[in-house]
């Protein structure tokens, strides 16, 4: 079927149903993430949970790189146990559930949902890219174009999820509405998460609905070596998971007894311990447990600087739900034409200039040739680029503290962070596949998700600066930080180039 159908604008039928499963896995993602820190920083009167900015940074950190982080085991389980098709539809049932369970008023039910959507977005988010893949033979010319077309839903989720969440919890006119009727206005926050939550259902209604669509694509796991070895796998799988639920529930009864106290601080410090224990043991797993050829060996060290580099960007690329979001809140004029609009639709603009300038820079790559710059050159653009979105903010800052600031100084800063994006990551993806030894490529794409979570972490505790450095030292210094780290990767990519043995 994958071969010839061409029912979807000249692709496989079932493309439908993962275009428009995924949009609405990235609505409810990127439409919760909008306003996610907002809520929590928000005093305990506005209906929010009133944390400190440090405390809630932290928490959105650990919860931004979690979601990375668990995409690892998310892909093995997939790979090895429940195929790609259940690992979605799961992953999509529990998001589902962690945004509603965000949309009750409670702390307990916000920590809850927040670990439900960490869990499920690690089953989803990295298979049903291998889905994607399965629709199309291995030489098919209309691989590259399915994803690419499949990359439109995730941008159009991107864009959309924000304007409803942002219209939701932001607009005066719905809280006036909501007190006419009878309701709290601050429930408005939860309205948003509800809405996170309904937009992920339709996602999944979609999904099962129109499954057959996908015909046999990622419907089981990789073969074990043997049956004997795939029951073995499944029995300990059973047992670990077994571990971790009880592991959960005697925690949750022991911390709603009184008898154990967690705080969220304590939790995101021991995340950071977890985070750091898994790099270095796979890092060293990689180069100690294996025997590599010297020209494997040097293309794995590019692959670990381009891991330090992706960590570096993402963690000032991701300042955008948290720094940019509290600037936006803060220190920024939103009227339009002399009309007000929610600050959460800032979070709107990079996929829309995705969407804009993604095939201009697929354009400029082929047209170069030969001649475009090497990766690790298109690296050292992005972490420049993503370093001087932020120093555009500098004399921003400066003339907030007269007042708020044209949301174009925004615009602008989210415009030049896209286009370093777009010098980084899909450069970063292609690297992963072309650099990794043939048996490990699928691991090493694990890398780039891992590189994703460092970064988020980072973000979160570098955002909580915010309340207590000065706006414009604290865009100056990640500005600087970014093009600093640009700069080294640049000096050094000629070195970096060579150790890549030929691979462009």
């Amino acid at each position: 079927m994958a071969s010839t159908d061409t029912s979807f604008f000249g692709h496989p039928r079932g493309l439908s149903t993962l275009f428009f499963s995924e949009m609405w896995e990235r609505f409810s993602y990127y439409g919760m993430r909008g306003f996610l820190l907002l809520y929590m920083v928000a005093s305990v009167a506005d209906g929010g949970l009133g944390l400190s900015v440090p405390v809630a940074t932290a928490i959105y950190g650990t919860y931004t790189s979690a979601v990375y982080l668990l995409s690892l085991p998310g892909g093995w389980l997939a790979d090895r146990l429940i195929g790609p098709r259940r690992a979605v539809l799961y992953g999509g049932i529990l998001i589902a559930s962690g945004h509603f369970s965000l949309a009750f008023p409670s702390t307990a039910t916000f920590y809850l949902g927040l670990l439900l959507v960490v869990l499920g977005t690690g089953l989803l988010k990295p298979n049903i890219s291998v889905i994607v893949g399965h629709l199309y033979e291995q030489k098919d010319l209309r691989r590259d174009a399915g994803f690419s077309i499949f990359y439109m839903g995730i941008n159009l989720g991107a864009f959309i999820g924000p304007l409803i969440t942002g219209y939701l919890v932001q607009n005066a006119g719905f809280r006036t509405w909501l007190t006419g009727m009878g309701m709290d206005p601050n429930s408005a926050w939860h309205w948003g998460f509800g809405a996170a939550g309904i937009g992920m259902t339709l996602g999944l209604i979609q999904y099962i609905a129109s499954g057959r669509l996908l015909g046999q694509a990622g419907m089981n796991p990789s073969p074990a070596k043997s049956p004997e070895a795939f029951a073995q796998l499944k029995r300990t799988a059973t047992m670990w998971f077994a571990v971790f639920v009880v592991a959960l529930v005697g925690l949750g009864i022991a911390m709603s007894g009184g008898s154990l106290t967690v705080t969220p601080e304590q939790v995101t410090v021991g995340y950071r311990y977890v985070l750091i224990a898994v790099v270095l043991g796979f890092f060293t797993w990689l180069f100690k447990g294996n025997a590599w050829t010297t020209e494997e060996r040097g293309r794995l060290w590019v692959i670990t600087v381009m891991f330090v580099a992706a960590a570096l960007f993402w963690s000032v690329f991701e300042q955008a739900g948290s720094t940019l979001n509290l600037f936006a809140v803060d220190k920024t004029d939103n009227t339009l034409f002399g009309m007000a609009f929610p600050s959460v639709w800032f979070q709107s603009l990079n996929a829309l200039f995705i969407v804009a300038f993604a095939p201009v820079f697929a354009w400029l790559w082929v047209k170069m040739g030969d001649k475009q710059p090497a990766s690790p050159v298109k690296f050292s653009f992005g972490l420049i680029g993503v370093g001087l979105g932020f120093l555009v903010l500098v004399p921003a800052a400066n003339l907030a503290g007269g007042g708020l600031v044209s949301p174009l100084w925004l615009c602008g800063t989210y415009l030049i962070h896209t286009w370093a994006e777009l010098c980084l990551s899909p450069i970063g993806l292609s690297s992963m596949t072309k650099l990794a030894p043939t048996r490990i490529v699928s691991l090493m794409m694990g890398v780039w998700f891992l590189g994703a979570s460092v970064g988020n972490y980072m973000g979160g505790e570098m955002a909580g600066l915010y309340a207590s450095m000065p706006l414009q030292n604290l865009f100056g210094v990640v500005g600087l930080f970014g093009i600093v780290a640009g700069v080294i990767m640049l000096v050094f990519s000629g070195k970096l180039t060579k150790m890549m043995h030929g691979v462009k």
